[in-house]
């Protein structure tokens, strides 16, 4: 360590240049001695005992994590940020509290509100912090007083100095200061696994270390001049056989993003895009990616014992039904320019990056939880980060009698679905109220058995929202979502005027339900104006399009090995839908493309209509039907497919109603052709799906035909959807979601009444 203080006091001395120079000298030199032991550690991937494997059954675990050394890095924060939105990953940014730039506020509030997350680097980053433990514990009080401060819950130490004993002086959830093995670090001795562990200090108290496992970026194309992310991706598959933790350290003051001459401390984005690409192509759903502080809360709750005293505390808070607050959610203001903003030291608003108290959520809708790609967005969202989450449902066909358990989430299937075609207005209501009545059971019984903090109902339909009527005298959160508006979808399902009595009684609900609930989710931008008209919840309304989970919807290899062409519809089999214009639309495409197949996945009061329509029309050996199936197995489907359809009406409801069906399209790379409905054209342009006039059947087998024909076309258009549905994703908004959650239940939002 002498060696290195020295170092350490002369650096700012010798020019960065010089200093670069020696130091990759010495670091090629070290390469062949080393290359037993580096890049890959034998022994290093023995799983630790009881390993319990990644949550949801992932294979294995990809963390990002970015030291920001300057005031260039800061500049750059921004463009790493969306590089890995685009991929559908988060990461952590590590600054320095104390260094040679200043990080505001409102950039921290940025990160945070785009699912990322703020985390200490050093104090001063200047070699000094472990000089002695007198001044370790000295400096550990600044540094707690940041971590409070930022709301951060993790720390990494400059140039990845290490005593983990000293490091117990931090108020921290985790630690990512050392590596499995890494020979070119000032103190060389690694940690031997690719595995997290808890390193437990006095009384219990502990935090989790996480030891990154693919080298840096400074190593690798600064020191041993790599040209390529060859060695990273050879470590991270061999990480993923092995089932530990890939964790990366990549600068941004490093990272050259202009493409023209760069400097000499830099290399190409495009050799972390690369790797990016890569792993979400190659590894896609298999792949967990949590924030540092989400593997640390996971690793704690799923891997730590208890200890006895810990025991007999929660049992005492869960009997006086307390729950800590969490940090009061910060303002966010419009992005402030990061060069010139200023450090507070004293700033108290802690934002939403800290890790929250777990809650108890409910969620209620009347569909079959796993064929609802909405309600298990959210719910998966928040078990992954530790909330008990609950699902009171419709009885899925698969599953099993009483409550099952699908990727953390309680469901219980309170109901079976109705087989009858409900074509009257009281066989279609009938079922409605029965399952508001058992759902309203099942809530209060579990609520008085142990209280919930909030309750999610997905309408339809709107009245559903008052099973939750216990929960909310008892002080529970509201939330409404509305999945349909429910006055047009009723008008266009049993076609009534919308100025017809039961109409009018339908609106008057809406408005009783929006005033019930203390926040209101609604499904697209258009339906948000016309709710908040009627009901005059402005203040409480939220939009919440049906964004697609990346980490279920990404591109797939193709199974088939056929010579067809596969035309697919998956989704509800409704009149706005229009599946039948695409069936007398397919009837003009198989005469002129006798290869083409059209598939039909769906359910609903028009499928014997559709069947019939399809036989009347000869296409017995040429249109196939199929039932619903789960979201998990559908996709397979659909990546399958050569063109998916989206033949809505541009009639009340379809005119302004969001199809998931086809951002799910987008996600697989598979091309679509939709509708020129308004809400579509209010979303997406041509150059992402090919629109047809809504409801003119030969315009509709025009566009399938062109996209038949066109090869290059499908392609091309694959292509720039791909990149839309990935800046548009679930990542991109579950940030949004669970500060809503936990302004919520920290009484930040209406009183609901």
């Amino acid at each position: 360590m002498k060696r290195n203080e020295f170092y350490y006091d002369i650096k700012p001395l010798v020019p960065v240049r010089i200093r670069r120079a020696v130091r990759g000298w010495i670091a090629r030199g070290k390469v062949e001695e080393n290359r037993s032991i580096w890049p890959i550690l034998p022994g290093s991937e023995r799983r630790p005992e009881g390993w319990p494997g990644w949550p949801n059954g992932k294979q294995f675990a990809l963390v990002l994590t970015h030291d920001v050394e300057g005031a260039l890095g800061v500049a750059k924060c921004r463009q790493l940020m969306e590089l890995e939105k685009k991929h559908g990953l988060r990461s952590s940014f590590n600054f320095i509290p104390e260094g040679h730039y200043r990080v505001s506020r409102e950039f921290r509030e940025e990160l945070a509100h785009n699912g990322f997350e703020v985390s200490l680097h050093d104090l001063c980053h200047d070699g000094r912090l472990y000089r002695s433990r007198g001044e370790f514990a000295r400096n550990a009080v600044r540094i707690n007083q940041y971590l409070k401060d930022w709301g951060a819950a993790g720390f990494r130490s400059g140039f990845m100095f290490h005593n983990l004993e000293w490091l117990h002086d931090l108020e921290v959830k985790y630690d990512t200061s050392t590596f499995d093995t890494d020979p070119f670090e000032p103190q060389p001795d690694g940690v031997g696994t690719i595995f997290p562990f808890w390193h437990e200090g006095r009384g219990g108290r502990g935090y989790v270390e996480m030891p990154y496992t693919l080298p840096q970026d400074s190593t690798m194309f600064l020191l041993l001049r790599e040209r390529s992310p060859a060695i990273w991706i050879e470590k991270l598959d061999w990480v993923a056989r092995h089932g530990g933790m890939a964790l990366m350290d990549v600068h941004p003051d490093y990272i050259d993003f202009n493409g023209g001459k760069r400097r000499f401390w830099e290399y190409p984005a495009a050799y972390y895009e690369e790797l990016l690409e890569y792993a979400v192509k190659r590894y896609g759903g298999s792949m967990w990616n949590p924030l540092p502080t989400e593997l640390a809360a996971w690793y704690k709750r799923a891997c730590v014992k208890p200890r006895p005293e810990e025991n007999n505390g929660a049992a005492a808070a869960a009997l006086l039904n307390f729950v800590p607050a969490p940090p009061a959610p910060a303002r966010l203001a419009e992005p402030a320019s990061v060069a010139a903003a200023s450090i507070e030291p004293r700033d108290k608003a802690a934002g939403p990056v800290g890790v929250v108290a777990p809650k108890r959520v409910c969620m209620i809708v009347f569909s079959d939880y796993e064929k609802d790609n909405r309600v298990m967005r959210y719910a998966e969202e928040l078990a992954q980060r530790g909330d008990t989450v609950e699902v009171m449902a419709l009885h899925g066909d698969g599953m099993a009698r009483g409550e099952n358990v699908i990727n953390g989430v309680r469901v219980c299937g309170i109901q079976y679905r109705a087989r009858k075609d409900q074509k009257t207005r009281g066989a279609y209501l009938w079922p409605l109220l029965k399952f508001t009545v058992l759902a309203s059971a099942r809530v209060t019984w579990r609520h008085l058995r142990r209280p919930f903090d909030l309750v999610h109902v997905h309408n339809v339909p709107d009245f559903l929202v008052f099973a939750a009527w216990l929960p909310k005298l008892t002080g529970a959160k509201i939330i409404l979502d509305i999945h349909d508006i429910v006055p047009e979808f009723y008008s266009s399902k049993f076609q009534v005027l919308t100025e017809r009595s039961g109409v009018r009684m339908l609106k008057r609900v809406e408005r009783a339900s929006a005033r019930f609930s203390h926040h209101v989710i609604i499904s697209n931008d258009l339906w948000r104006d016309k709710f908040v008209a009627r009901t005059g919840t402005d203040h409480k309304c939220t939009v919440f399009v049906n964004n697609v989970n990346s980490g279920i919807f990404y591109p797939r290899a193709r199974t088939r090995q056929d010579e067809k062409f596969i035309i697919i519809f998956p989704g509800g089999l409704q009149w706005h839908q229009g599946v039948d214009i695409a069936l007398r639309a397919f009837q003009i495409v198989s005469k002129q493309a006798p290869q083409a197949e059209f598939q039909i996945y769906g359910d609903g009061n028009m499928k014997e209509n559709l069947i019939k329509l399809s036989q009347e029309l000869g296409l017995e050996a040429k249109v196939r039907f199929f039932d619903p199936i789960p979201v998990r197995e559908i996709v397979g489907v659909m990546a399958n497919a050569d063109l998916g359809v989206v033949p809505k009406r541009a009639d009340s409801f379809g005119n302004e109603a969001y199809s998931t069906k086809i951002m799910e399209f987008m996600s697989l790379g598979i091309p679509v052709v939709v509708s020129s409905t308004k809400i579509d054209r209010y979303y997406f342009n041509d150059s992402v799906v090919r629109f047809f006039e809504s409801g003119n059947v030969k315009d509709l087998a025009a566009a399938m035909l062109e996209m038949i024909r066109n090869p290059e076309l499908r392609r091309a258009m694959a292509a720039r959807a791909s990149e839309y549905a990935a800046r548009n994703s679930w990542n991109t908004r579950r940030a949004d979601y669970l500060h809503l959650v936990d302004s919520l239940c920290a009484g930040n939002g209406d009183n609901g009444s």
